[in-house]
């Protein structure tokens, strides 16, 4: 999704979890963050790392696909002190997952966050936002927590794009994979995941996405017309 490279023919199979060295390779080398700054632009992943120094990230001995990405634009990243000044959002929305470890940082309505990723949005050229409960609830196989994210997540959608919609910016959302509309599942389903785009560029976009593959190709298009 991030590279425009299909990375399980590259490494000769299908990987999950967190990338392995040769495909942590592949990200460093290319992905849609580089490839954005050296068309000038500025992009900033909003999930916020709960560190106070990009070092901390680095350090890291698993990282996630996004985290790679991020960590080749350091500028990008998003900490601490970020989330406590609403510049950022954590990945579940709402903070209440943090509580217990940061109960100095408020709980918001996932409408309150979906305020702040469109001030972040209006600072950039380009505001990546990973919400991955829905992937959480999906292997606990609980239907009721399930149904609680997702309507989490539709009061945060309908907030966004309202203001999307106002402010004439393109927003798109897709998954790397499925499993939350497979409940009875634990693990990431082969079915085919949605790709929506919403906004000026929504026809251009979705003409020429067919796979994974096609995102970051088609973005960066987008950005050089």
């Amino acid at each position: 999704m991030f590279t425009g490279v299909n990375c399980a023919v590259a490494i000769g199979r299908h990987l999950e979890g967190f990338p392995s060295v040769e495909l942590r390779k592949i990200i460093e080398e290319n992905n849609l963050f580089i490839e954005l700054k050296k068309r000038h632009k500025r992009v900033r992943f909003a999930d916020a790392y709960l560190v106070d120094d990009v070092k901390e990230i680095a350090e890291r001995r698993f990282k996630s696909v996004t985290t790679v990405m991020a960590l080749t634009v350091p500028e990008s990243i998003a900490m601490t002190e970020d989330l406590m000044e609403d510049r950022a959002l954590m990945q579940d929305l709402t903070r209440e997952t943090i509580q217990d470890r940061y109960p100095d940082i408020p709980v918001v309505p996932p409408q309150r966050a979906a305020e702040h990723l469109f001030r972040l949005a209006l600072l950039n050229d380009f505001t990546l936002y990973e919400f991955f409960q829905t992937d959480v609830s999906g292997h606990s196989m609980d239907y009721a927590r399930a149904c609680a994210v997702l309507r989490t997540y539709d009061r945060f959608l309908a907030a966004l794009v309202r203001c999307t919609e106002a402010a004439g910016i393109t927003l798109v959302m897709t998954a790397d994979h499925g499993n939350i509309e497979a409940i009875g599942e634990r693990g990431h389903t082969r079915n085919p995941v949605p790709f929506i785009a919403f906004g000026p560029g929504e026809a251009w976009l979705r003409d020429r996405v067919n796979s994974l593959q096609d995102i970051t190709p088609a973005l960066l298009e987008a950005f050089d017309r």
